[in-house]
């Protein structure tokens, strides 16, 4: 059959095209918010009408402000690259993943980056996000999974091995709104170990400056990133791979900024940037893996 034929979707075809559950597409269906058939005695839906739909919203909430082009949440050094390369003109305003999901929440983004280690299931970010963004209209993309680990000057690459090291030494902290952060105290605690007993410097409120303070002698240590250790010539002791995933409105995914920067991350430049920072694994770079 040629596409022509199908000029209507089905239920599952309209739930993959906007990436939500099945059930919420009977409920926009319920509620009128979009075009749909029921002339054959089950729902169906004119692809051109929903395609004009999503572009122009004509059928969505009333007063609805657009929110900024601006990328919140957690520093990830080759997110920073791919937004600055694509010249996708997006923003970029990176104090922490809490932070971030704070601020979208509030509307101040169109996307936010979240490394958020749960203890309690030992997954990254969808408990977070289900948690604190479920009112959002939005979706979970992967991004990356990432090394991280002890960072530490050369000379001291034999002091600082485990977690247990980390009371020897003079440790860059991070804010408490990162995922480093919230990382670093389940570890801790899974060993056994109390905060008390380990001493911090000011909180560094990037992956850059955390280990930056390690390479001028202001830290010992830091729990930071393979890909930022590596240019600053230190050792790095790898202890977890964490996933960094963007959370992204629904609406601001279908327009040109975000679709810009996924175009990008498609060529062969994302990911022989993320080769050559190592410690990085993009295999899965835009996968769904939370809906709202």
């Amino acid at each position: 059959m040629t596409r022509q034929a199908h000029e209507y979707l089905t239920v599952h075809e309209l739930a993959d095209l906007l990436r939500v559950k099945e059930r919420k597409v009977y409920d926009l269906a319920a509620s009128g918010k979009v075009p749909c058939s029921r002339a054959t005695g089950k729902l169906l839906f004119p692809e051109a009408e929903i395609r004009a739909w999503m572009t122009n919203r004509r059928s969505g909430p009333v007063g609805r402000t657009d929110r900024p082009k601006v990328v919140l949440g957690s520093h990830d050094p080759l997110l920073e690259w791919a937004v600055r390369q694509s010249r996708c003109g997006l923003a970029l305003l990176l104090d922490g993943s809490r932070d971030g999901a704070a601020r979208f929440n509030a509307g101040e983004g169109l996307a936010a980056g979240l490394h958020v280690h749960d203890a309690g299931t030992n997954s990254w970010n969808e408990a977070f996000v289900d948690g604190e963004c479920s009112g959002q209209d939005a979706v979970l993309l992967s991004w990356a999974a990432r090394r991280r680990g002890l960072v530490t000057r050369p000379e001291n690459a034999g002091r600082f091995k485990a977690l247990g090291d980390l009371a020897g030494g003079t440790v860059a902290a991070r804010q408490s709104e990162s995922g480093a952060d919230i990382l670093l105290r389940h570890l801790l605690a899974g060993e056994g170990i109390s905060v008390e007993d380990v001493q911090f410097t000011e909180p560094a409120r990037s992956e850059q400056d955390a280990v930056l303070a390690v390479a001028e002698g202001l830290a010992d240590v830091t729990l930071g990133l393979e890909a930022v250790a590596k240019p600053f010539g230190l050792a790095f002791s790898a202890l977890v791979q964490e996933r960094f995933d963007i959370l992204v409105d629904r609406r601001a995914y279908f327009e040109e900024p975000f679709q810009a920067l996924l175009a990008f991350c498609r060529t062969p430049a994302l990911a022989e940037r993320a080769a050559a920072l190592g410690g990085y694994d993009v295999a899965r770079l835009g996968e769904v893996r939370w809906r709202a």
